[in-house]
């Protein structure tokens, strides 16, 4: 073999075994959603009551339904950006009207996000709402850091 290819044998070996390193490592030591963070506190650390954990589970039954109705829309408006995208093939009216439509998806998202972290907050008592304060900020600040 030539020492051109050589090198680029070598060079590709090291890259394939750096991608299953990282991969390998991600199914061995997955990180941990902020989000799940937060299900974390409120279904485990706040020791919730009998009548906040059945509350809880109607507040989350509830925002399921919503979240997934929210994501469909999204994914909607996604689909029609792509469309735009490929028609227009650059920044043209309806890329722009495509993703004013994708941010006004994404905005209803985290619009009924919000709620429902209040409405779940709106069953705590003030020593639990407390932690949970504490655990929502830290979620919404974890890519800060």
């Amino acid at each position: 073999m030539r020492p051109g290819r050589w090198t680029i044998g070598i060079a590709l070996i090291a890259f394939l075994a750096g991608v299953a390193g990282v991969f390998t490592g991600r199914m061995l030591i997955p990180a941990r959603a902020p989000a799940s963070e937060l299900h974390e506190v409120l279904h485990h650390q706040l020791k919730l009551d009998a009548d906040q954990a059945a509350r809880l589970e109607a507040i989350e039954r509830q925002f399921a339904i919503r979240r997934h109705a929210l994501e469909l829309e999204l994914r909607a408006a996604n689909a029609r950006l792509a469309d735009a995208i490929q028609a227009e093939h650059g920044n043209g009216p309806r890329v722009v009207a495509a993703v004013d439509g994708s941010h006004t998806a994404m905005g209803e998202l985290q619009k009924a996000t919000l709620a429902h972290v209040f409405a779940m907050r709106q069953i705590l008592r003030p020593d639990q709402a407390e932690r949970f304060d504490r655990a929502v900020v830290k979620a919404l600040t974890a890519d800060a850091r």
